[in-house]
Parts: structure tokens; C-alpha cells; sequence
């Protein structure tokens, strides 16, 4: 399966991909079928199950259906409408359903967390279900959020797991030139083509019809930026029972009170890249305006990554800017294919590692390294996250969230800077790191996958 770079790459809202954006283009698209097929309900009825159950609370779950319900798009619904529209929800116990009308709603009854059992084919499992006056069944809709905002039914998980096993030891059956599904087969259509990574995902991406490519890039990394311009100056504490204040702002004032010494502290560059991963993910945190990257509970390490190469590199420019989201969003999608992105699935090294493996590529990529250090710096990154748990305090993308994306941008760099510092030659290849990682997810025990049910959120009391 061909994955774009703004499939990787997607404007949505805080604080969870897979718990808040997920939810939200399901709940959408039900609203959609209804209307397509002229149906009109009495009530609604929307099950939550595994993970989206346990940590849907406080990851806005059931706020998300209801916006989609109403026909909220996550990549243009305005963050501070929000609370509003749902303060008249609940006080009404009725909403304006897209393209069907008003009908009664209760979140309370209508939004059942089914703590109980899973769904099949994924742990992020929703159930919506359009019931008419007489209790009867209109029309019943399964589906999961995969991860970084992606949404399947159980069909369609099946034909994806069939198309790989089909596809074993082959590229992937797509119209794209350059149809790697494995780190070694980019590396051999690369230098076959005498190309870039970078350049091989552009043509993909023209291949497959995308206009205005450069803009679109550069409005990404803009959507990015002003991420981390919000949160560096936004104050107060972060929504939820922790009380966790925001500091992205604190820290940057210190930061740049201490620019203009003459003896700077060498370890500072990585200050810099913490604070512009922390002022992310306070964003994410709030509910506010993210780019998933590759999901939001990642989303501050590409952006702080980017914001160092062009604040604090040498020689910084706006192709170095595009060429890194490709070379990132090249690297994401073989691991994504190999693997998962979803905490849910294999843990945070499926988040906070894809996404450091993805920035260190970029970085790479945007200092002038060859295709086989680009590997190298994704394949040192995302073994250094191997094992990592998904244990949110209070089902909230907050603690350990929000510093292990500043960890997760400092250990990018550091992957980097070796890779280049190397020929591209090395021990372990990006490719078994990848199904390692899979592995290990697979093997993990479900209490630490975005359950909140093991590691910190059992050992730490929320108060």
C-alpha cells in the first residue's frame, strides 16, 4: 500500500492520532453512510473498545465522535470552537447530525467505554449503530484507528495483511516508480536510479497525481511552526486531573536570555530541541491545532527536529526543509508497513520511535547524507527506542508524552550526526530494527499499550 507523505503527514487537532483524529473521520463517515443511504435514525449509538476504552477519556474520544458526528473535519475544525459546541451538546442532550438533522443525544448513554472485551482485528475497535424508534438496528458500522489517524474496517485490515503476504519479497503493486516496501529495496532502487530518497518519493508522489507538491510541503512545515510558536508562549495548566502546568514558555525565555552569552553551555542545542518539542506537545496536549507525525502523541519530534536545522544549522533552506519530510515520510511508511506507528499496537516505540527513526532520516537527509547513512541515522534512532511502553498517567497524552518527544528530537540528532559522521556502513540493518520492533510490540503485554493499566500510569498516584 502507498502511503503519501500528507497521509503521514496530516492537519488535525490534539491531543491522540489514533484516539482523537481516529474517532473523529469514523465518526464522519458514519454520518455519511446514514445519509447516503437515507436513513433516519432515532438515536445513535457508539461502542469504544481496548484502548480507545481504556484511555478514551482523557485522550477526547468521545468529544471527537461528536464532532464528527456533526461533520467536523480534524484538519479544519477550529480548536476553540470546540468546547462550546460541546457544552450545547450536552445541555441539550441533542445534536445537529450531518446530513440528516437534529436528533437526540446523549454522550452519557450514547457513547458506551466497553471495558470488557476487544474487537478482533485491532485495539482500537469502534462500533457505531443508527437505532429507529423501535429499537431495531438501521445500520451497524465496525471499524478501527490503526494509528496516526487512519481509519479500516476489518475487511480492510484483512486485505492489507493478504496483500503482504502476497506481496513477500516483492515491491509493492502500485503505480509509483519507486515502490519500495522495505528499507533495502529503497536502497537498491536509489542507487539503480542514481537517486535520492528524497527524490524517489517526489516521483512517487507526482506519479500519483499530487499537484503543487512544494507548497504543500511547505505548508505542512508551516502548520509545524506555528505549533511551536503557540506553545511557546502559551501558559497556565494543561486540561485534565494531573494540573500539569505548561513550561514550553518558561523555558524558552530562559533560552533566550542566555543567547546573547559569550560562553555558552555546549549541551545547549539540546535545550533548544527539548523546548521546541515540549512547546509541541503542550499544544497537542491542550487540544489545539497539530500536525500528526507520523501520530500526536509523536508529533513534537519532527517539528522540533526541523525548527533546529533551521534556526540553529548552518546554510539552512527551504529545499532542505521539503527534502527532510520526504526522506521522513519515506522511512515512516516502510515502517508503517513492516510494523505499526500505533501505541496501541506495539507501544511508544511504535510512536515516539518511528517518529525519531523518521527525523533523524530527515535531518540527515536535509545535511546532505547519502541514502545509506539516511538509513543508518533511522535504523540508530529507532533502536535506541526498542521496548519503549505506551503507559500515559490518567489516560492523558501528558506524562512521560510530552518529554519523551523532547528525549525522542535530542536522540534523532544524535543518530544523525553519527550516521554522517560514518560511510553508511553498519552492523544492524534498518529493515530487522523495523521486526524487531514488531516483534516486541507483538510480545508486549497489553497493560502497556495505551491502556494506562501498567508502568508509570499504575505507579504514579494523579494528584
Amino acid at each position: 500500500m502507498f502511503l503519501s507523505v500528507f497521509e503521514l503527514f496530516k492537519v488535525g487537532i490534539g491531543p491522540s492520532s489514533s484516539h482523537t483524529v481516529g474517532p473523529m473521520v469514523a465518526a464522519r463517515r458514519f454520518a455519511q453512510s446514514l445519509s447516503e443511504h437515507n436513513l433516519q435514525p432515532e438515536r445513535i449509538m457508539v461502542e469504544l473498545y481496548g484502548s480507545l476504552a481504556f484511555t478514551g477519556k482523557g485522550h477526547a474520544s468521545d468529544i471527537a465522535i461528536v464532532l464528527g458526528l456533526a461533520g467536523k473535519r480534524p484538519d479544519t475544525v477550529s480548536p476553540d470552537m470546540i468546547p462550546s459546541f460541546i457544552k450545547t451538546c450536552v445541555s441539550q442532550q441533542s445534536l445537529a447530525i450531518r446530513g440528516i438533522g437534529e436528533i437526540g443525544f446523549d454522550m452519557q448513554r450514547d457513547i458506551v467505554f466497553q471495558f470488557g472485551e476487544s474487537l478482533p482485528a485491532h485495539a482500537n475497535g469502534m462500533k457505531f449503530s443508527a437505532i429507529d424508534a423501535k429499537g431495531q438496528t438501521l445500520l451497524e458500522t465496525v471499524c478501527y484507528s490503526t494509528g496516526g489517524g487512519f481509519v479500516l474496517t476489518e475487511q480492510e485490515i484483512e486485505q492489507q495483511a493478504s496483500q503482504k503476504a502476497n506481496e513477500a519479497g516483492t515491491a509493492l503493486k502500485t503505480d509509483a516508480p519507486y515502490p519500495f516496501k522495505s528499507a533495502t529495496q529503497m536502497l537498491e532502487m536509489g542507487r539503480s536510479a542514481s537517486l535520492s530518497i528524497a527524490r524517489m518519493k517526489q516521483e512517487n508522489e507526482l506519479a500519483r497525481g499530487i499537484t503543487e507538491l512544494d507548497q504543500r510541503l511547505d505548508s505542512i512545515w508551516q502548520v509545524m511552526s506555528a505549533c511551536i510558536d503557540r506553545g511557546l508562549i502559551g501558559k497556565g495548566l494543561l486540561p485534565g486531573a494531573l494540573k500539569i502546568e505548561r513550561r514550553a514558555a518558561k523555558l524558552f525565555t530562559q533560552l533566550v536570555a542566555e543567547s546573547g552569552n559569550n560562553h555558552p553551555e555546549p549541551h545547549i542545542a539540546m535545550d533548544w530541541l527539548s523546548v521546541y518539542a515540549i512547546a509541541v506537545n503542550e499544544e497537542n496536549a491542550a487540544g489545539g491545532r497539530i500536525v500528526t507525525a507520523p501520530t500526536n502523541g509523536a508529533a513534537g519530534v519532527i517539528p522540533s527536529v526541523l525548527r533546529y536545522y533551521m534556526d540553529h544549522c548552518n546554510d539552512p533552506n527551504q529545499q532542505g526543509v521539503r527534502d527532510f519530510l520526504l526522506t521522513a515520510a519515506a522511512i515512516g511508511g516502510v515502517i508503517r508497513h513492516n510494523a505499526s506507528i500505533s501505541g496501541a499496537e506495539v507501544g511508544c516505540q511504535g510512536e515516539v520511535g518511528s517518529a525519531a527513526a523518521m527525523a533523524a532520516a530527515g535531518f540527515a537527509a536535509a545535511n546532505g547524507g547519502t541514502n545509506e547513512q539516511i538509513e543508518n541515522a533511522a535504523e540508530i534512532a529507532l533502536e535506541h527506542h526498542l521496548g519503549m511502553t505506551c503507559d500515559p498517567i490518567g489516560g492523558l497524552v501528558q506524562v512521560p508524552c510530552i518529554e519523551r518527544n523532547a528525549l525522542g528530537a535530542v536522540k534523532a540528532v544524535t543518530a544523525a550526526s553519527l550516521a554522517l559522521r560514518g560511510d553508511g556502513g553498519h552492523f544492524v540493518p534498518l529493515d530487522s530494527c523495523i521486526e524487531t520492533m514488531r516483534q516486541t510490540g507483538f510480545d508486549m503485554k497489553e497493560r502497556y499499550k495505551e491502556t494506562s493499566r501498567g508502568g508509570l500510569a499504575v505507579n504514579v498516584v494523579e494528584c
